[in-house]
């Protein structure tokens, strides 16, 4: 029992308690000195530092087409009397695809060649007057008036049988017109006739491509023109093709931006010897205006709002902030380059956990598949 005098009560009890305390202190433990509570943080919410490769560009959106396309339309009138191709079928240059009445064109040729005969005729006819009127003027036979209408027959006879020679062309231009043949080795895209149908001359029959290599139309924001240019490689993903990168080339880049949308557009030609890539599909990637190996993190790993970027790191169950130094930013999967700060292996927080004071003790959980759970 302590003794605690009656006078200057407030000064002695304070000191009394400020004794005991000193006295609990010393007997305390260590376990007891260090009790502060260790926060479990989820797989999800941490990422470990790994050494890959990042690039970096603006991203790019766009839909495939064909390089080499062709649209064949009708260039005479008439019913569709033969569709020999359907979608999707191979063909090769100069093979027949369908055929379009050429009766009453071949008609015409007929006609047009008779006539041509007739021309050829009279022309030979009015050559040799000429020719005859020219030796009796020299001879003093006729006079010179003979010779000048024989000159005016003959040319009128010549251009007679230029006229029958172009409508000759003509007519068998149209007739061969009726015949509707593949410009090139490649796939038929479209059909858009069948036979009975009557078509017009522009009217579109056939849409031929060549698959074996594809090009992308896409769109890269004007501020970030800077990075993009002709022949910088562009790597990009296409729906219908999970899991799968492509990768190509810019060949052209439209020197008017979009008044709209403040873009400009983007050609970039895709090899494609496989002929895999369908047309029409929606693309999406980015530009790789530089590319190199280094140290890798997620974007939310990397607090960037103070005076210099930091990290929150994990290290011997105990989190601690690191300022790194960042180097690349990919903005398609949305990581940084760490240049300095951080090493390969380390394990960072991600997130709302980076809000975790340093010094606190951690210790990762496992990630629970809600789906899975009973």
């Amino acid at each position: 029992m302590i003794a605690i005098p009656r006078t200057g009560s407030a000064v002695a009890l304070l000191s009394v308690l400020a004794l005991a305390g000193c006295n609990r202190g010393a007997d305390a433990s260590p376990a007891d000195a260090d009790a502060t509570p260790v926060i479990t943080v989820g797989a999800e919410n941490v990422a470990v530092v790994a050494m890959q490769t990042i690039q970096s560009g603006p991203s790019i959106s766009g839909s495939l087409a064909a390089e080499k396309e062709a649209t064949l339309r009708a260039e005479v009138a008439g019913p569709v009397v033969q569709t020999l191709v359907e979608a999707g079928q191979r063909v090769t240059r100069g093979q027949l695809l369908a055929r379009i009445d050429e009766s009453g064109i071949r008609d015409a040729t007929l006609s047009a060649r008779s006539a041509l005969a007739s021309a050829q005729s009279n022309a030979t006819n009015a050559s040799r007057e000429l020719e005859r009127a020219r030796t009796l003027v020299a001879a003093g036979a006729i006079a010179q008036r003979d010779l000048e209408g024989a000159q005016n027959l003959n040319t009128a006879a010549q251009a007679q049988l230029a006229a029958a020679r172009a409508q000759v062309a003509a007519a068998e231009k149209n007739l061969a017109n009726t015949r509707i043949t593949a410009p090139f080795t490649g796939v038929v895209a479209a059909r858009q006739v069948s036979a009975g149908d009557v078509v017009a001359p522009g009217a579109a029959l056939f849409t031929v491509i060549e698959p074996g290599s594809m090009r992308l139309e896409a769109s890269v924001p004007a501020e970030q023109l800077a990075s993009v240019r002709v022949g910088v490689p562009v790597s990009f993903t296409v729906s219908g093709y999970p899991g799968r990168t492509f990768s190509g080339r810019i060949t052209r880049v439209n020197p008017v931006a979009d008044p709209t949308t403040r873009q400009v557009r983007i050609l970039a030609t895709i090899p494609d010897p496989g002929s895999t890539l369908v047309g029409g599909l929606f693309a999406e990637g980015r530009v790789a205006t530089e590319s190199r190996p280094g140290l890798v993190v997620p974007s939310n790993a990397v607090n960037e709002k103070g005076v210099a970027p930091t990290a929150m790191r994990v290290k011997n169950g105990k989190v601690e902030a690191v300022t790194v130094q960042l180097g690349l930013r990919d903005i398609a999967s949305e990581t940084l380059e760490v240049r300095a700060g951080l090493a390969a292996g380390d394990t960072v927080l991600l997130g709302a956990a980076q809000g975790i004071s340093a010094g606190s003790r951690v210790t990762v959980g496992t990630v629970v598949d809600r789906a899975a759970a009973p």
